[in-house]
């Protein structure tokens, strides 16, 4: 359960309240933070190099139902604490209690692909911020982003062969579906750590922005896209996820109706004034 700075769940107020800058979950090793219309997520185990859980498996899926579900959310980015992880894996210190056998490994499993599908859904733009290290399961949260930002120090490797673990079809169609089956063979059958520089050059990272300036980048990044409209947005992300489907599964009538809703929305007439007076537009999302 999260522990908020909010007022608490008793106060019948509650519900007209606004969200809370910052939500620390799973024992404080999740936190969730806000600015306007920006969430952060920030996986927060620094001494264990941000290696999830089970609680923070489970805490992220919460939370990215959760984020799917507000409107006024334009931007989601999920980052590490400290500057030498992203997240470095599953914490192996927890197998020999959630996934000692092939029944409680199911069981673990199911709350990973909960996240990282709850990920992968979100409605809004997504990014993935790496520094350091970006192994195993934080691979595949940062694959189910949108963007993967990362800076030289960036290290992005899967590494099941090194533990004898099965890796579900689920996570090997994921990554090949990001990077390709030459990359993705590469990555499962040597379990070796790719650097940034290679990452940007296969496709796995978008940019790669010197450490020392990766804060200023990916906050003027992150600005510059939530400063965009948001039912444009949310209308590309929607085409993106079809797309993504078989053609067979695909709901374009969804998308369509997104697209028009842009069309008939006080942002479209925003965006013309704008431009006509040579102004930077102010879009609400409305």
């Amino acid at each position: 359960m999260a522990e908020t700075t909010a007022t608490d769940q008793s106060d019948p107020d509650r519900a007209s309240d606004p969200a809370p800058a910052e939500e620390a979950l799973a024992d404080g090793r999740l936190l969730l933070r806000r600015d306007g219309p920006v969430a952060r997520v920030v996986f927060n185990a620094p001494e264990r190099h941000n290696a999830m859980s089970l609680a923070m498996w489970r805490a992220l899926g919460d939370v990215a139902e959760r984020l799917a579900g507000e409107g006024s959310v334009r931007v989601v980015a999920l980052e590490g604490a400290g500057d030498r992880a992203f997240v470095s894996g599953a914490d192996i210190s927890e197998f020999s209690a959630n996934r000692t056998d092939a029944t409680s490994a199911a069981r673990y499993a199911d709350a990973v692909a909960r996240a990282e599908d709850a990920i992968g859904a979100l409605p809004c733009p997504t990014l993935a911020l790496v520094r350091g290290y970006c192994i195993g399961g934080g691979l595949a949260i940062a694959i189910r982003c949108d963007l993967r930002i990362a800076d030289d120090t960036a290290r992005f490797a899967v590494t099941p062969g090194k533990l004898g673990l099965g890796y579900e079809y689920g996570g090997v169609a994921a990554i090949v579906d990001r990077v390709g089956p030459s990359l993705a063979a590469d990555l499962l059958y040597t379990a070796r750590q790719i650097p940034a520089d290679e990452a940007l050059s296969r496709g796995l990272a978008n940019r790669v922005v010197p450490a020392s300036a990766f804060a200023s980048e990916t906050d003027s990044l992150i600005a510059r896209i939530a400063g965009n409209a948001p039912l444009t947005l949310r209308a590309v992300k929607a085409a993106l996820i079809e797309l993504a489907r078989p053609e067979a599964q695909r709901n374009i009538a969804r998308v369509d109706g997104l697209v028009a809703a842009c069309f008939d929305s006080a942002d479209y007439r925003e965006g013309q004034a704008a431009f006509a007076d040579k102004r930077r537009p102010v879009f609400r999302g409305e």
